[in-house]
């Protein structure tokens, strides 16, 4: 299993409603990627492609 989590930002960032639209992370999520555990990016992940679908349909 890889140690490192690859962040899930597309470098197509616009802020709608508090949440990227590119990526479908909260302001906060962004803020503290970087300090982020590795189950904690995990959670923000599934988070944002459930965040990114209800965004773009």
């Amino acid at each position: 299993m890889a140690k490192k989590i690859d962040s899930p930002c597309i470098a197509a960032c616009q802020l709608k409603g508090g949440m990227c639209t590119g990526c479908g992370r909260s302001i906060e999520e962004i803020r503290h990627w970087k300090s982020m555990k590795r189950p904690e990016k995990i959670a923000t992940i599934k988070r944002a492609e459930q965040r990114y679908k209800k965004l773009n349909k």
